[in-house]
């Protein structure tokens, strides 16, 4: 295989994760327009975006199994052509049952999607390479949300729904064609490796996967760490910023563009914090969560419209989510043997979806409590009923991180019983202060290598 080539091949597949990220978190910034354009309430808006994850979430597992029976062209033109569609309904949509069925076709034209994608790295690439390539896949999709965020929502409020719509069929249409035309499974002349699973046989592979406690371990951090920042992107984000804190167009743009600079920034820095730190990456999540949970309570909790480097503040960790979710793939893939991470990766993202989806659900419900109570004073999207609303996600939070600690005292269980014992952080910290105070005193001797 040329080097050339196998860059080639996953530009195309990145830009086809690229539009997809971008359909995908499209609904995020016309909030407020679908409101009126559908009349109606806070729940029935969020119940699209529920619906859509609901999709992605249930079909990563048989999508999974169909990429190894069909192949990444196959899937990534028919999840394109998918979302395509579904753009097209929701462009002349003009009701709530118009507008899901466009919603459930992006969901499942963007399951179709990563997967795929992520399948081609190791057919492509040296197995040395692969890693390096994983987490720019990763990054690159950060790109398509700029897309929803700006030329999109640049066109929605200067021309409309429907052209704005359009605009976004048109990218899926782009990415087909050149799917099909340019974008192949495998250099000319591999191998094809994988065998067909039966019904019993998959479902036996699944249990197992499911058994094994590093895979909970990982879908237990998917769910605590990358749901937030789904939500704030996908959903709630933009007209918390407008209509609850007063920002404009421009401002929440801005916000929405650190977001995703954010996300690419730290990548790199959780890449190698992983290779060096393998026993501590629960611990990395954990933090996460901590930070998470303690930039939305400075926001909510401040009177009145928070500051705008608060706000800058809270996006910015919002943004880490993402990547440092990354860290439950390295779970399922370092507990399971090569023939199931692909299962095990299916569990493992399902996790954050799930999250997101509840917590977007419970928000938009409680919107409509308030405003039906009164509390709200006649005001769908105040920044009172937002506090209020936007507090559910503590819940999670704090229910994520229970199940991770549970799940983590079973690994390292298994682990000491497989004979490697996790030193508490602070007897391993003060290890490593004393192993980097003789590093100093001598030249390190080659093989030397950090455990913790």
């Amino acid at each position: 295989m040329t080097a050339p080539r196998a860059w080639l091949i996953w530009t195309i597949g990145i830009f086809a994760y690229l539009v997809a990220v971008s359909q995908r978190t499209s609904f995020g910034v016309v909030g407020l327009e679908a409101t009126e354009r559908f009349h109606a309430g806070a729940s029935a808006i969020s119940f699209f975006t529920v619906l859509q994850l609901l999709v992605y979430a249930a079909l990563q597992i048989p999508v999974g199994l169909l990429v190894d029976r069909f192949g990444s062209r196959r899937m990534i033109a028919g999840g394109a052509v998918l979302m395509g569609l579904g753009q097209l309904q929701l462009a002349f949509a003009d009701n709530i049952p118009g507008g899901v069925a466009g919603r459930v076709l992006v969901g499942a034209g963007d399951a179709m999607t990563f997967i795929s994608v992520i399948r081609l790295i190791p057919l492509w690439f040296a197995p040395a390479r692969v890693p390096l390539v994983t987490q720019l896949t990763g990054m690159s999709g950060q790109l398509g949300q700029l897309i929803s965020v700006v030329p999109f929502a640049f066109v929605l409020h200067s021309f409309g729904w429907t052209p704005g719509f359009l605009m976004l069929a048109g990218l899926s249409g782009l990415a087909v064609v050149l799917v099909v035309v340019l974008l192949q499974d495998h250099p000319p002349g591999a191998p094809v490796h994988g065998k067909q699973q039966g019904l019993r046989e998959t479902g036996a592979t699944l249990a197992r996967a499911w058994r094994q406690p590093g895979t909970r371990l990982g879908m237990w951090s998917h769910f605590t760490i990358q749901f937030s920042g789904t939500v704030f992107a996908m959903t709630w984000g933009y007209p918390f910023l407008i209509s609850g804190q007063g920002l404009d167009a421009p401002t929440v743009a801005a916000l929405m563009s650190l977001y995703v600079a954010s996300a690419m920034a730290v990548g790199p820095f959780f890449g190698r914090f992983v290779s060096r730190h393998p026993l501590r990456r629960s611990t990395m999540v954990l933090l996460i969560a901590g930070s998470t949970a303690s930039a939305w309570a400075a926001v909510l909790l401040t009177p009145g419209p928070a500051p705008l480097w608060l706000l800058a503040c809270l996006v910015m960790v919002l943004a880490i989510g993402g990547p440092g979710s990354m860290i439950g793939f390295d779970f399922a893939r370092t507990f399971n043997p090569a023939h199931r991470i692909g299962t095990a990766t299916g569990i493992v993202n399902v996790g954050g979806f799930i999250a997101a989806l509840v917590a977007i659900f419970l928000i938009g419900l409680v919107l409509d409590v308030l405003l039906a109570t009164g509390f709200s004073q006649g005001v769908l999207y105040g920044l009172d009923p937002f506090r209020i609303a936007l507090s559910v996600q503590f819940l999670l939070l704090g229910f994520g991180s229970v199940m991770m600690l549970a799940c983590r005292r079973k690994v390292r269980r298994q682990m000491a019983a497989q004979g490697v014992v996790v030193a508490p952080l602070l007897q391993a910290m003060a290890q490593q202060r004393r192993v980097n105070l003789a590093n100093r005193r001598q030249p390190p001797r080659p093989g030397d290598a950090e455990d913790n």
